[in-house]
C-alpha cells in the first residue's frame, strides 16, 4: 500500500494590508477615513497599513485621517488622485457629515453676475471647520455661507439674476 503526499495547499496570508486592500477594492467611493478600518486592527497598526499603501502608490493621503484611490498617470507615470482635488474634498466632507453649500463666487456666476469661473479649491460650508484638506502644492480652503432670515438660498437664484433675465416679471 502506497501512500501519495500530496502538497497540502497553503492558505493565503491574512494580513491588516490584505483585509485593508480587499475592502478597497469592495468600497465604493474614492474617499476613505482611517476609522473605516478601525475595525481590522489597532489603530498604530491601521495607521502602519495605510502608510505602506501610500508608499505603494495604491492610497494617496489628502488630509488627517482621509485617504483618496491613486492611479498611475499615463502621461507622467507619477501617482495621482482618481479625481480632481475639489470632487475629493466636497466627497471627503460629506463623509464627515459636513453641509456644503455654494461659494458666493459659484452663486455670481450661475446667476450670471461674474464671467470669472470659480476654480473649486473654493468650498462653502456651514458653520466652522479647522480640517485641512490638501495634495502637494493645492490646498482646499472654505468659505464660511450662513444664512440670515431676508437672504435667498444658496441653491436658487438671486432675484437680480433673475430681473435681469426678464424671469421676475410678471
Amino acid at each position: 500500500m502506497s501512500y501519495v503526499c500530496a502538497p497540502i495547499p497553503m492558505r493565503p496570508s491574512r494580513t491588516i494590508t490584505d483585509a485593508i486592500r480587499r475592502r478597497l477594492s469592495r468600497k465604493r467611493g474614492n474617499v476613505f477615513l482611517r476609522a473605516d478600518f478601525e475595525d481590522l486592527g489597532g489603530y498604530d497598526q491601521v495607521g502602519r497599513c495605510l502608510r505602506n499603501l501610500v508608499k505603494d502608490g495604491s492610497l494617496l493621503k489628502i488630509g488627517y485621517g482621509l485617504y483618496v484611490r491613486a492611479k498611475t498617470s499615463a502621461l507622467t507615470g507619477e501617482i495621482v488622485p482618481t479625481k480632481s482635488l475639489p470632487d475629493l474634498a466636497r466627497e471627503a466632507l460629506a463623509r464627515l457629515d459636513v453641509p456644503i453649500v455654494l461659494t458666493k463666487a459659484e452663486i455670481d456666476y450661475r446667476d450670471d453676475l461674474s464671467t470669472q469661473v470659480p476654480t473649486g479649491r473654493r468650498i462653502g460650508v456651514r458653520g466652522r471647520i479647522s480640517r485641512k484638506i490638501s495634495l502637494r502644492n493645492a490646498e482646499i480652503s472654505y468659505e464660511r455661507v450662513s444664512l440670515s432670515c431676508g437672504d435667498p438660498a444658496p441653491f436658487t437664484c438671486s432675484s437680480q439674476a433673475q430681473r435681469r433675465r426678464g424671469l421676475g416679471q410678471s
